[in-house]
C-alpha cells in the first residue's frame, strides 16, 4: 500500500534564509546566543528555537562544562559553580590523588560538527555580556537561549547585566524565580504537580517541596513536548541527502527507535523482549524496518536486537557510526515505533503526522505518563500492541512546538517594540 508523506509547514520566517544584518532599527534582534551544558538533546531544544526564528547563520554557542574524571562523576548534584571550587580545591591537595584518579583536563570544550557549528566557546557570564555590549552598535539585539540546570544562573546573570540589549530565554522549567527571566519554555506536563491527580501522588509532607508550586505566569510558554530542529526545511534536506539510500527499500518503511531507562520510564531487557516479540508478528506487514539506539540504550536491550535481527533480510539495524540516519528516518519513514522513555524522539517522530506507535508506556509514571496521555488524546500515537497492520496510513495535526513557541517570542518581543530582522 502506498502511503503519502506528510510534511510539517515551514517555519515562520525561513529556518535556513540569514538575516539582513544591517536591517531595522535598534530594536531590531540580528543575532543569537545559546548557552549549552553539553547535553545534545538541551542543545537541540535552543537550536530547533534559533531554527524557527531564523537567526541560525548569527549563532554563538557558549557550553558550560563541568569536570570529569576521579570523583567528578557524583559530584554533578552540586551546583556548577560550587562543584568547580571543590574540584579546583582537590586538584591543588596531595590528598586529592586518593580519590581523584586520573583526571581529565578540567573545562576542555569539544567541538559540536552535528550542529553545524566547527567549534563552540566555554560558558563565562562576563564574555557573554561583554560580547553583546561590545558589538552592539554593528549587531544589535541578541537573543539569548537557554536550556538545563547548569545554565540557569548564566542565562539570568546575563539578564541583570545587560537587560537592554538581550532577550533570554530558559528551556525547561527552572523551578523558582521565573522573573528572571524573559520567556521560560516549558512542557506542560512540568505541572503535573499541580493537577488534582498530580496532588494526588504526592504526600502532603512533601508537597511544599515539589516544583512548580503556582500555575504558569503570564512570561511562560507551555509546549507539548520538547523542541527541536527537525522542521519541514530539514526533513526536505534529509530526504535529498539519502535518497539514493532510503527511496529504494521497500514499503512501508518502519523506523524502530530505542532509548534507555530513566527515573520516571524505567524498564530492562523484558520490555526488549516483549519488543522482540511484537516486531515478530508485525513484520509480515513491513517491507523494511530499521531501528537505531541511544547513547542510553543498555547493552543487554541492545545486544538481544542485534541477535534477533541482525540477519534478518528485512531489517537493518544501525551501527552507532556516521553519518546518522536520524532526519532521513525522520523524513522518509512511514512509520515509527518508539520506546516510552524519550520525549525528544518521540516529539520529533509526531511532529511529521505519521503513525507513531509507543512501546513500554506502563512503565512510565509521574509527568511522564501525564506527557504521553497528551499525546494520546492529540491522536498523535498509539500503542504499540504486535496486532498492528503496519501498512495502515493514519494521520493526526503533527506537533510544531518550535515553531508555536517562535511566534510566541515574535508577539513578546513586538510588545518592548522589537522585532526579529
Amino acid at each position: 500500500m502506498s502511503i503519502r508523506p506528510l510534511w510539517p509547514p515551514e517555519p515562520p520566517g525561513g529556518g535556513n534564509k540569514a538575516p539582513e544584518i544591517f536591517a531595522g532599527g535598534v530594536g531590531t534582534v540580528r543575532r543569537a546566543v545559546v548557552i549549552g551544558n553539553g547535553c545534545a538533546g538541551a542543545e537541540n531544544q535552543c537550536l530547533g528555537l534559533i531554527r524557527a526564528l531564523g537567526l541560525t547563520d548569527r549563532l554563538t554557542l557558549f557550553r558550560i562544562i563541568r569536570p570529569t574524571g576521579g570523583i567528578n562523576k557524583w559530584l554533578h548534584f552540586l551546583p556548577i559553580s560550587l562543584h568547580k571550587i571543590v574540584d579546583q580545591i582537590l586538584r591543588n591537595t596531595s590528598f586529592a590523588r586518593l580519590f581523584q584518579g586520573k583526571l581529565s583536563a578540567p573545562y576542555s570544550v569539544s567541538n559540536v560538527q552535528s550542529f553545524g557549528l566547527s567549534s563552540v566557546l566555554e560558558a563565562d557570564t562576563s564574555k557573554i555580556v561583554t560580547l553583546v555590549r561590545d558589538t552592539f552598535e554593528k549587531e544589535g539585539l541578541a537573543i539569548v537561549v537557554a536550556c538545563g540546570r547548569d545554565t540557569i544562573s548564566y542565562a539570568s546573570s546575563v539578564r541583570c547585566l545587560a537587560p537592554d540589549k538581550v532577550f533570554v530565554i530558559q528551556i525547561q522549567h527552572p523551578r523558582y524565580r521565573l522573573d528572571r527571566f524573559d520567556l521560560v519554555v516549558t512542557p506542560r506536563h512540568d505541572y503535573y504537580a499541580l493537577t488534582a491527580k498530580g496532588q494526588q501522588e504526592v504526600p502532603w509532607l512533601f508537597r511544599r517541596w515539589i516544583t512548580p508550586r503556582e500555575p504558569p505566569g503570564p512570561n511562560v510558554v507551555l509546549t507539548a513536548g520538547a523542541l527541536h530542529q527537525a522542521d519541514s526545511a530539514a526533513l526536505r534536506i534529509a530526504a535529498t541527502n539519502w535518497h539514493d539510500e532510503l527511496a529504494p527499500l521497500p514499503k512501508p518503511l518502519v523506523v524502530v527507535n530505542i532509548g534507555g531507562p530513566t527515573r520516571n520510564c524505567n524498564y530492562g531487557v523484558e520490555l526488549a523482549k516483549q519488543l522482540v516479540s511484537s516486531l515478530h508478528n508485525v513484520v509480515k506487514t513491513c517491507g523494511s524496518v530499521r531501528i537505531s539506539f541511544s547513547r542510553r540504550t543498555p547493552q543487554k536491550v541492545s545486544d538481544l536486537i542485534l541477535k534477533e535481527f541482525s540477519t534478518h533480510p528485512k531489517f537493518y539495524i544501525w551501527d552507532g557510526e556516521e553519518p546518522n540516519p536520524h532526519l532521513g528516518h525522520l523524513a522518509w519513514a512511514d512509520a515509527f515505533i518508539v520506546t516510552a522513555d524519550s520525549i525528544s524522539m518521540l516529539s520529533e517522530a509526531c511532529s511529521t503526522g505519521k503513525p507513531v506507535y509507543v512501546v513500554g508506556t506502563e512503565h512510565c509514571r509521574w509527568k511522564f505518563s501525564d506527557f504521553h496521555n497528551t499525546l494520546h488524546k492529540r491522536g498523535a500515537v498509539r500503542p504499540f500492541t504486535g496486532l498492528e497492520d503496519m501498512s495502515e496510513s493514519w494521520s493526526y495535526p503533527p506537533l510544531n512546538d518550535a515553531i508555536d513557541v517562535a511566534a510566541r517570542v515574535r508577539e513578546a518581543l513586538a510588545e518592548r517594540g522589537w522585532t526579529v530582522g
